[in-house]
């Protein structure tokens, strides 16, 4: 394996160059350091890149907006990419990302990996979004980051929750986020897009799951994989199965 390093602008890239590309796409408040067990399990055989989203990580001093979010993912994979294409995995604000430039630049996009970004954040959906967001907004910053601190550090080992502590919270661009996303529908922009996608979601995910077979339905060429006992952050839960649900699924499309 390839150790990872980091590129300007918050992109982390492991991997053998020449290799099929993986992109990872981060949650919100968080960067492209929670994918540290994933770039670890897969860039043996992929090149994998983890990115800092808009207002997160590297990229904290930029406004973030769905589109401005969608043009550094693509520009991570035209400079970053084998050939400039990637399969692109995202997490919950990840997800949403990632949808939207499958639809706008399906080219870029060999295949699509959603978890925890299957469901339309409108009317009454829309309200935990917003909730969440006035909640960043209003605790104490230092006071939110000790409290995520604790809880990755308390939940997680140290292979997943030191990588995550040291990329910082970013609470006041997660709050920028959720309200980008509240409001927009995703679903005729996931069914826009060309490719294979797989939903990869936890069992537990209460919010995310049961909308998923809405979202695969949508899909031109779906697949569904269910971890169990898995929350919404299925990719820190359940790290190997998360991987190797990536691993498959890269494994099983056409060659470029």
């Amino acid at each position: 394996m390839t150790a990872p390093s980091t590129e300007p602008a918050g992109v982390r890239v492991a991997g053998p160059a020449g290799a099929p590309s993986i992109v990872f796409v981060h949650a919100t408040r968080l960067t492209g350091a929670m994918w540290a067990a994933q770039q670890a399990e897969l860039s043996s055989e992929f090149r994998t890149i983890a990115i800092d989203l808009p207002a997160h990580g590297a990229r904290a001093d930029e406004p973030f907006t769905l589109e401005g979010a969608a043009d550094v993912l693509a520009e991570a994979i035209r400079d970053h990419a084998t050939g400039g294409r990637a399969v692109v995995v995202g997490l919950s604000l990840g997800g949403y990302v990632a949808m939207s430039l499958a639809a706008r630049q399906p080219e870029l996009v060999r295949g699509l990996v959603l978890s925890g970004a299957t469901a339309e954040p409108v009317g009454a959906r829309s309200l935990p979004f917003l909730a969440l967001a006035l909640l960043m907004d209003r605790i104490d910053v230092g006071l939110l980051d000790r409290i995520n601190a604790w809880f990755f550090r308390s939940r997680y080992p140290p292979r997943i929750a030191e990588p995550i502590i040291a990329g910082g919270f970013w609470s006041k661009g997660g709050a920028q986020a959720l309200r980008a996303i509240a409001g927009e529908h995703y679903l005729p922009r996931l069914a826009a897009y060309p490719g294979p996608t797989l939903i990869l979601n936890g069992e537990l995910d209460v919010i995310f799951r049961p909308s998923a077979p809405t979202f695969a339905a949508a899909a031109v060429d779906a697949r569904r994989v269910l971890l169990a006992g898995a929350t919404h952050l299925a990719s820190l839960d359940r790290p190997l199965a998360f991987s190797e649900g990536i691993r498959r699924f890269a494994r099983s499309l056409p060659a470029d």
